[in-house]
């Protein structure tokens, strides 16, 4: 079990910090290796440069995750997860040359990546699919459930945002939440569509009153 302090502590802990930098670190010289046209100076305007941007990833994906990440769901000891993968999930998702512009977008991407377990607040732009048993007798639905949906940037259509999908997509804008009925034999009736998740409950709490939906459900890619 890790051994992180729980979520939402606001300082950064150093061992994960140069976990997180080590293995960013140990990523691109692999890269580097593989690839001898790749110039790290260059890119970097120097070796010593490099290191303070691989440094300030580590500190910056600390302190986001100790936000967002719901340590008690996860089975690794911290440092040493980030150690493992923190590097590769970071070089996959920004590739090797665009790491000093590392910024909030991508800590979520790497987190997403690695299948961390994330807190839906509100602040981050990811899936979201909840059902609940209907606690009203006679009901014509068995259940309720808000999933998310995403409009593609150029056009009007909609398309379901799952566990499975990328997050923080350029070619999307924010997410939706979708309220639905479940009938007897499993069909889904839509009910109404929300901006954020804490409307789509509150309005599924009208509908069924004792309806047990999490305020604060905990999300990962599949």
């Amino acid at each position: 079990m890790t051994s992180k302090p729980l979520s939402g502590a606001s300082d950064a802990d150093p061992a994960a910090v140069f976990a997180a930098a080590l293995s960013l670190w140990k990523a691109v010289f692999e890269h580097k290796s593989r690839n001898p046209d790749f110039n790290l100076s260059e890119t970097y305007n120097g070796g010593d440069e490099f290191m303070r941007v691989v440094m300030r990833i580590g500190h910056q994906f600390e302190v986001w995750a100790s936000v967002h990440v719901v340590f008690e769901e996860t089975e690794e000891v911290w440092p040493y997860d980030l150690e493992d993968r923190f590097g590769a999930a970071c070089l996959s998702t920004t590739g090797v040359e665009a790491l000093a512009s590392f910024d909030d977008a991508d800590c979520l991407r790497v987190a997403w990546r690695l299948g961390l377990p994330l807190r839906v607040d509100g602040r981050l732009p990811v899936p979201v699919c909840v059902s609940s048993k209907n606690p009203v007798i006679g009901s014509g639905f068995r259940a309720f459930r808000i999933r998310t949906f995403r409009h593609p940037i150029n056009n009007k259509s909609v398309e379901a945002f799952t566990s499975s999908d990328e997050v923080c997509d350029d070619e999307f804008g924010s997410p939706g939440f979708g309220l639905y009925g479940v009938e007897a034999s499993g069909l889904l009736e839509h009910i109404a569509d929300r901006t954020t998740y804490l409307e789509a409950v509150a309005l599924a709490r009208k509908l069924a009153p004792g309806l047990e939906l999490p305020d604060c459900p905990i999300v990962r890619r599949s």
